[in-house]
């Protein structure tokens, strides 16, 4: 487990990383002075640095210094990220071992706690089952500065990250929808959340329609989970719903084998919304949020629905399926109706729900569709955080496209390859419930198919295989929620 720690001046460490960057005239600029100056300086001459990102030197410290290495980093100004400071002491971090210390020339508490975050998500060790045990990384980042950041809190954030990352990359045999939801128990154990979990017979009494016909094919029975966090005197409230397929393998409308490659990642939404409500709980946020896993596993077999059944959602709307491979929205379906139940404040899905979304938006960015004052705001958050989303419409003439001649709706439309990202938003708006003066729910939908998995080398504090992507923001995001005066 690393510690984190902040110091007003340097302090001995096996690494201490520098930011560096570059005047006019050629001459490398850093915050520090005499010998360690000097050795950074000769050092980025003699190992030909070149500025950039993801751009890292790592070379022996002096040996007058109470460091064994220094690494160098730098992000230019006209390199597109927006959090250069965390994404920088991401690069600095990753793959170090020991104690490191951080020496970067900011300005505030925040630019302070950006490093380091960045250090902190870069040194999240990676999940896995092999035997062998794994190298131990990073075990102690000091953030050096006169500005204190808020260790709790970034630490907090971190640990959110750090569990969906384990979760996502746990293995499909192991992960059940049952033992996702034990997980998610026993996770918030010890905090102010309360967890309720529906079984498939609970499920059938509460008419969860979608989540049960899409387990149908599984011998593992599907689960939703219901996570509460009810401060006292709380304001405002908060739905988070999420999807949580265990595997994906496109049930009768099986995927082929490459595409069925890495569908345990499917359940990263759920994951996502247990982290979040666990981090508001343990940071105290004045804000009452629920939480809804709509958890199965998407299995063909003689037990599996079948394109062209009809399912009823909760709340009596019906829906053809006509794709078992548009699976998530299904699910959802019944998690945004439990969430409508309660009327609260916003309602928030976070799902990695289509194809369409890398497709359109690549692998780093997020699309959020929906209520424009929520996706504006989640948009800031996300700026914040160093999550990137992208506001994307969901224009009503496309809600002909999922007519259906025997059902309220269908879930997709076979051979259709326009606008699978949008219309999977325009689907799930079908099931957010209105308030009593016949207005809708303010509600956002985030599609998180591309970032959710990194299938490339790492970058930044990003690692490969599962991101973590968005638990910040949605953190941030009720943060910023429970600290503003409601209007």
């Amino acid at each position: 487990m690393t510690t984190y720690a902040h110091s007003t001046s340097l302090v001995p460490a096996d690494t201490l990383a520098v930011f560096v960057t570059q005047a006019e005239d050629g001459t490398w600029i850093t915050p520090l002075s005499g010998d360690l100056d000097a050795a950074v300086v000769d050092g980025i001459g003699r190992l030909s640095f070149e500025p950039g990102v993801d751009a890292r030197v790592v070379m022996p410290a002096p040996a007058s210094s109470e460091f064994q290495s220094i690494a160098v980093v730098s992000v230019p100004r006209d390199s597109g990220t927006i959090d250069p400071f965390r994404y920088a002491a991401g690069t600095a971090a990753r793959g170090l071992k020991g104690t490191l210390a951080l020496l970067f020339p900011t300005a505030s508490a925040d630019d302070t706690a950006q490093v380091l975050e960045g250090a902190a998500l870069s040194a999240i060790p990676a999940f896995t089952r092999k035997t062998s045990a794994p190298a131990t990384g990073v075990t102690t980042i000091t953030v050096i500065g006169k500005h204190k950041p808020d260790i709790a809190s970034v630490a907090e954030r971190v640990d959110a990250v750090r569990a969906v990352r384990d979760l996502v990359t746990e293995v499909p045999n192991i992960l059940s929808p049952a033992e996702l939801a034990s997980r998610v128990v026993a996770g918030v154990k010890g905090t102010s959340v309360t967890a309720t979990v529906l079984d498939e017979r609970k499920l059938a009494a509460g008419r969860f329609g979608g989540i049960l016909g899409i387990g149908a094919g599984s011998s593992r029975p599907p689960r939703m989970v219901v996570l509460r966090h009810k401060p006292r005197g709380a304001k405002l409230h908060v739905a988070l719903v999420g999807k949580g397929i265990t595997f994906d393998t496109g049930g009768l409308s099986m995927k082929p084998p490459a595409s069925m490659v890495g569908m345990k990642y499917d359940m990263t939404g759920a994951a996502t919304v247990y982290a979040v409500i666990r981090a508001a709980a343990r940071l105290n946020f004045p804000i009452a949020v629920t939480a809804y896993l709509c958890i199965a596993e998407n299995m063909p077999s003689g037990t599996a629905i079948r394109p062209n059944d009809v399912i009823t959602i909760r709340g009596g709307k019906t829906v053809e399926v006509t794709n078992t491979d548009a699976e998530g929205r299904v699910v959802l379906a019944d998690g945004l109706v439990a969430a409508s139940e309660e009327n609260p404040d916003v309602i928030i899905d976070i799902a990695t729900l289509t194809g369409s979304a890398r497709s359109a938006l690549g692998n780093r960015i997020a699309g959020v569709m929906g209520d424009i004052d929520i996706a504006t705001k989640l948009s800031y958050a996300a700026a914040d955080s160093g999550d990137e989303v992208w506001h994307m419409p969901l224009p009503q003439y496309l809600r002909p496209v999922l007519a259906s001649d025997v059902a309220d709706i269908a879930n997709s439309k076979v051979g259709n390859t326009a606008a699978g990202m949008l219309l999977g938003g325009i689907f799930l708006k079908e099931f957010v419930g209105q308030r009593a003066d016949g207005s809708t729910i303010p509600w956002a939908h985030l599609d998180i198919a591309g970032p959710a998995n990194n299938p490339s080398g790492p970058y930044g504090y990003t690692p490969k295989g599962a991101t973590g992507t968005m638990v910040r923001t949605l953190i941030q995001f009720l943060y910023d929620l429970s600290h503003t005066p409601k209007k």
